[in-house]
Parts: C-alpha cells; sequence; structure tokens
C-alpha cells in the first residue's frame, strides 16, 4: 500500500524540480568588468562580478528596473531567495531584475563590493535605452549584507563622467531609490554585524574606514528615497540598523518608509511561509507605485468641493485612480466639502476614476446610522496639467 504513494511523491517531485530550474534561469550573465575587476587576484568566478538579468516580460514591463544584491555576511551569497525569487517577483509586477553577483570577503575586501555594485547601476543605466528601461527609474535593492551594499550604492554615488573612454563610466551610479530588507547598516557599536564588518573591512579596520562605511552617517540630501523593512525580532541583524538609516533620511528629508514587524527572524527573504510577513513585498509595490517609480507620469495639484445629496461632505476622503496600474493613485482628505492635494502627491494628467468615501462628522455623537463609511458611485475626470479645480456633486 505505501510504495505507489512513495512513487507518486516522486514523479511529483521530479516536475517541480524541472519546473524550478526552467523558471529561475536568468536569460543572459553579463560580465561587469570584461578585462578583470580592479585589484584582481586571479580569473576564477570568485575573481568577477556579474549580473544575471531577469527582464520583465514584455506585456507587462513598465520600465523600471532594479539591481538586486543578495545577503551572506560579504562571505557568501544567498542567491535564491535575496536573488533569483526576488527578482522573478520583480517581474509578477512588471519591473526587470539584475542579480549581482559581488565579490566577496575575505578575498576581496572595501572597495571590491562598492565597486561592484556602483559598475552594476552604471551599466544598466548606460545600457537603458538598448533594454527598454528609464533610466530615471534605476534602483538597487539589497538583503541583510546585501542591504548593506544598496545603502552604500545609495550613499557612495560614481558621478557620470562625460569625458571617459569607457561608455559605461560616462553615466552615474547613483541609484533613483533604493529597497533595504532587514539590512546590515551600520559598522560600528552596538548593534554593527561582526560578521559582515570583518570580511568587508578586515580584522581590526580604521576606526575612520568603519565610520565611513557606516552607512546610516553618509545619509544625505542627495541619498534617494528608500524603502525599509526588518522584524523587530531579528537577533541576526537588530532592526536597529533600519531605525537608524530611516532617522537619518528623516533628518536629511530624504522620502522614506519604514515596516517593522514585531514577528520573524533574520533572512526571510520573500517570507513565503508567513501570511503576514509576506505582506511587505506588497507594501513594497505600493510605496514604488505611489512614489512613481513604476511610470514616467506627470501629476497636477488639484483642489475642489464636494457636494453628496446637497451636502458638503462633513468628513471624508478623495481617490484619483489612473488608467494605468503602473500610475500613482493620489488620495486627499475632505473636510466640509473640500479638498487639496498639492502637484507631489496629486493626480496624473489624463483619465482618472474618482471615488469619495464619507465617514461622518467629526462631532460628539454618531451620524452615521449604521456605524460604516459610505462609498460614493465612481466618477470619471480628466485631469489636464497645472492647477485645476473641481466641483464633484454626487447623489
Amino acid at each position: 500500500m505505501r510504495l505507489p504513494w512513495l512513487g507518486v511523491v516522486v514523479c511529483c517531485a521530479a516536475v517541480w524540480c524541472q519546473g524550478a530550474q526552467r523558471s529561475h534561469a536568468a536569460d543572459e550573465k553579463v560580465l561587469l568588468w570584461p578585462q578583470g575587476a580592479p585589484g584582481k587576484q586571479g580569473d576564477e568566478d570568485v575573481d568577477k562580478a556579474w549580473l544575471w538579468v531577469y527582464p520583465a516580460a514584455r506585456e507587462k514591463a513598465n520600465g523600471t528596473a532594479i539591481v538586486v544584491c543578495p545577503g551572506g555576511g560579504y562571505g557568501a551569497l544567498a542567491v535564491d531567495h535575496e536573488g533569483t525569487q526576488i527578482a522573478r517577483w520583480l517581474n509578477s509586477i512588471g519591473v526587470s531584475a539584475y542579480v549581482l553577483k559581488y565579490r566577496l570577503g575575505p578575498r576581496y575586501r572595501h572597495p571590491a563590493p562598492m565597486q561592484d555594485v556602483q559598475r552594476a547601476l552604471q551599466y544598466v543605466r548606460s545600457n537603458a535605452a538598448a533594454n527598454g528601461i528609464a533610466p530615471n527609474r534605476i534602483g538597487v535593492m539589497g538583503f541583510s549584507a546585501g542591504g548593506h551594499l544598496a545603502s552604500t550604492a545609495a550613499t557612495h554615488v560614481l558621478d557620470a563622467d562625460p569625458n571617459a573612454a569607457d561608455p559605461v563610466a560616462k553615466v552615474s551610479s547613483r541609484p533613483d531609490f533604493a529597497v533595504l530588507a532587514y539590512p546590515v547598516i551600520s559598522m560600528t557599536e552596538p548593534w554593527g554585524h561582526a560578521g559582515s564588518k570583518r570580511n568587508l573591512l578586515g580584522e581590526n579596520p580604521d576606526p575612520d574606514l568603519a565610520k565611513l562605511m557606516s552607512n546610516e552617517q553618509q545619509v544625505s540630501p542627495q541619498t534617494p528615497p528608500t524603502f525599509l523593512f526588518h522584524t523587530a525580532e531579528d537577533t541576526g541583524v537588530p532592526v536597529e540598523n533600519s531605525l537608524a538609516f530611516f532617522a537619518a533620511c528623516r533628518k536629511h528629508k530624504v522620502p522614506a518608509e519604514l515596516h517593522v514587524y514585531q514577528f520573524g527572524p533574520h533572512g526571510v527573504g520573500l517570507a513565503p511561509g508567513d501570511p503576514a510577513l509576506s505582506t511587505w513585498k506588497e507594501r513594497l509595490h505600493d510605496w514604488l507605485r505611489n512614489s512613481g517609480f513604476l511610470a514616467d507620469v506627470q501629476r497636477a495639484e488639484v483642489s475642489g468641493k464636494i457636494t453628496v445629496a446637497g451636502e458638503p461632505v462633513k468628513w471624508g476622503q478623495v481617490r484619483f485612480t489612473p488608467a494605468s496600474v503602473h500610475a500613482p493613485i493620489a488620495f486627499a482628505m475632505v473636510r466640509n466639502g473640500a479638498f487639496k492635494v498639492d502637484a507631489a502627491h496629486g493626480p496624473v494628467v489624463g483619465q482618472n476614476t474618482v471615488e469619495v468615501v464619507t465617514m461622518g462628522d467629526i462631532v460628539p455623537h454618531p451620524t452615521v446610522s449604521d456605524a460604516a463609511v459610505k462609498k460614493s458611485p465612481t466618477l470619471r475626470v480628466e485631469i489636464t496639467a497645472g492647477t485645476q479645480t473641481l466641483e464633484l456633486t454626487l447623489p
């Protein structure tokens, strides 16, 4: 009775493995330094840096690209759950992914990994037109020590050199945005990651070098917008790393979003086994879309008045949803029938679906008898460039 059952399991496993191999194969592998990386010590794979290229399907592609840096304490690379699996998820939202194989310690220490990620971003940008990538929507993403490398790319930038003989060096390495997943950020006490520090900087690094590579101390107004997620229970890389980088972004007025989940260990990747923690990727998708990183769009300043059944909406919300699933959704609060949203956060120019939500009033007694918000029928409006005033009258 047991043998046939075992046979079925083995057959299913074989099919799954074959499918996994097909789906995980990159379309291309690009060597970043064809003539040899700076400071190379040999010609083995460990001496090389390359990109595994995972382009988004043509029917889904939105022109955004992300260089993905797997973690591994600067001594290994978690290419599966912090590289390939991330790339395939990015493909599902129309983003092309470039998974970076960077040089590792102890054979290669700083600045080799930084040189590799800078070169990777320059490569993607210099080849953007040929690959259908928007040169102003190229991000960097990293996990754990790869998060440190991604934060290094965001805070240590190679400027474009228009006179360079190398076409890749003619463009900047600055990412347009950064995504840091349970990242190592600091190389100093009390919550720097000792293993990453040792592999990157050596056994007894110069304190000034450790400070230089503590990227929470390198944030500036030029640092790109950043999304971070971490868990409070992470004992491998304490959440204080993300908190410090987020605080530095706030200090320098860099747009940033941080999600801290109470539960969860280090190194979860997409966290497919945890229905709560796995939602971090949906929050990232929201952030990318509403920050304008998934589409080239123009936004407008809009204000107006909203009445429902002849009365101004006392307290509510209005939402503008564009036709493109990649373009930002705009949102504003409504008070006493009036709303206003500035151009930085406003609706996309073109046709939008408008939905109004009535939430009652701010008074010391209930005004909505069924204790529920009330949504209006959807409207369609054409948003024009510049400043626009709308009068929305709903039944």
